[in-house]
């Protein structure tokens, strides 16, 4: 359903460009869909907030404290947000979401629309009126509690595509801001892109920025030529230039970026460089040290029957992760008699994932019925060919994992990045393992020594699974060696630096008193 679509030039109770959501004090400013905290039950019963253990967080923390930084974003709960409130030196301010919204906006707009159109239509997206209505209204809450809460002259930096209007409609009320937009899942070609009703509307936001990320250089391909094609589509003869440069690497992001995109002909610059995440290695790496973990992984491996291999997947529960690949090869393999039951176990960690999108909800189901299938014609007493582990686990327990693990398999069909991969690797301080990777993912432009595999291709699946169970020492010592090299000296420190290095390279931010122009088109 397309029409109805809602004016993003509009302004706050009607009042003027730059003085609608008012100004703060903050000088670094971080949007994200979700706050960098998790809620539990305390004690005594009352609510307490924990830092996630995510990579994200582990990035920003210090460069928030040090910045006297906010964090905004949702609670996860539908309801009114929490009052703002400091965790581990970060303050944070919560966005709320009615359980109309978590719903249309969340459930269905961000995960029933984009994320199955940017992942290449692996599953087909619906689109719904109310639901992009939901989605306008949930961007401009956010994009008035950043400009509420930065400083004249603050950074602010917008991750991901549940906000992708924020830059522009912040744009719109605070021209005094340097705003970073980063994309973690991939951008998808045009000819998908464009099935996307209300694709000039997604251009013009992303353009409020003054830098763009993505993960892949083809991520920001995709992007620059959907701008271009954006700008033909332009009826009311304005002057649009769109990037039409990028960058060969991340450390070079903006030396690489010197055409300007004027979206509006008062000569604003966007810029568009590649920036592939990665993950706290040194983190992992220390968990992975401890006696205790290496106890577990020893306890995991003796719990399976000490079987000569152990391979392992870990993945949320997603379609676009190639898990139902994964296992139709390699039970492939246990009917041809290249594996057996008894030298090979496969552990599939697959954590709960949107269990109220009809999707994920058939999907399950169909992994659950794969599983049971393949087990039920190769299991020996005492012997299951595969261990389905549908549940979410802490750090130390996926670090005995991937300690126990001789094999791990990343099939994803699309993948921004996939940083199960980065810390499988980061994890086998010993350099042994062998990793067998998705072509398609993120990772697979920085961790070239994995074994590349298209997940489509189940005859070669099951050959790179084959050839990962029987690898040499010394060749996985040494492709083992080169990713842990890349893993640690471009980790999520690094990435964090490099893009907001990139970002303060940017053109100076204009006067508060002056408004940036929008992308027109129709």
């Amino acid at each position: 359903m397309t029409g109805g679509v809602p004016d993003l030039t509009e302004k706050a109770q009607g009042n003027g460009p730059d003085s609608a959501w008012g100004v703060g004090d903050c000088g670094f400013v971080v949007a994200a869909s979700r706050l960098p905290v998790d809620q539990v039950d305390g004690p005594e019963g009352q609510v307490e907030w924990r830092p996630s253990p995510g990579g994200l967080v582990s990035a920003l923390e210090p460069i928030m404290r040090d910045a006297d930084g906010v964090w905004i974003g949702w609670s996860g709960a539908a309801g009114d947000p929490p009052q703002p409130f400091d965790v581990a030196g970060m303050h944070l301010v919560g966005v709320g979401l009615s359980a109309d919204e978590v719903r249309d906006y969340y459930e269905g707009f961000c995960n029933a629309t984009l994320w199955p159109l940017y992942h290449d239509v692996i599953a087909p997206p619906e689109f719904h009126r109310p639901w992009w209505e939901a989605y306008v209204r949930v961007n401009r809450r956010f994009a008035q509690a950043a400009a509420q809460q930065a400083a004249i002259g603050a950074t602010v930096w917008v991750h991901d595509y549940q906000l992708q209007l924020v830059p522009g409609m912040l744009r719109e009320q605070r021209s005094d801001v340097r705003i970073g937009m980063f994309t973690h899942i991939p951008f998808p070609g045009y000819e998908i892109f464009a099935q996307l009703p209300w694709r000039r509307q997604i251009i013009e936001g992303l353009l409020g920025a003054d830098l763009l990320g993505f993960q892949r250089h083809g991520d920001a391909a995709n992007f620059l030529r959907a701008c271009r094609r954006t700008a033909r589509l332009a009826t009311r003869g304005s002057l649009v230039r769109v990037p039409a440069t990028m960058s060969g690497d991340a450390r070079t992001a903006v030396a690489a970026q010197r055409q300007a995109a004027d979206v509006s002909g008062t000569g604003r610059d966007v810029r568009v460089g590649t920036f592939p995440i990665s993950i706290d290695s040194a983190a992992f790496e220390k968990i992975a040290s401890r006696e205790t973990v290496r106890a577990r992984a020893k306890e995991i491996r003796h719990a399976l029957g000490n079987p000569r291999v152990v391979l392992l997947g870990i993945d949320r529960l997603d379609y676009t992760k190639g898990i139902l690949h994964r296992l139709n090869a390699y039970g492939e393999l246990l009917s041809e008699g290249r594996l057996t039951p008894a030298e090979a176990v496969l552990v599939l960690v697959a954590s709960p994932s949107r269990e109220r999108v009809e999707h994920y909800r058939v999907l399950r189901d169909e992994v659950e019925v794969t599983v049971g299938r393949i087990n039920g014609e190769h299991a020996e007493l005492g012997n299951a060919p595969i261990h389905y582990l549908h549940q979410t686990y802490p750090r130390e327990e996926m670090a005995a994992l991937y300690l126990a693990a001789d094999v791990m398999l990343v099939t994803s069909l699309r993948d921004g990045m996939n940083l199960v991969a980065k810390e499988y690797v980061a994890c086998r301080r010993d350099e042994t393992g062998a990793l067998v990777l998705s072509e398609f993912t993120g990772a697979a432009d920085e961790l070239g020594s994995a074994l590349l595999v298209n997940p489509h291709d189940i005859e070669g699946l099951k050959d790179a699974i084959i050839r990962a169970a029987t690898i040499s020492p010394g060749e996985a010592k040494r492709r083992m060696r080169s990713m842990r090299r890349r893993v640690r000296e471009h980790d999520v420190g690094h990435w964090a630096e490099t893009f907001l290095d990139a970002l303060e390279q940017a053109p100076a931010p204009a006067v508060l008193t002056e408004s940036t122009g929008q992308l027109s088109g129709s």
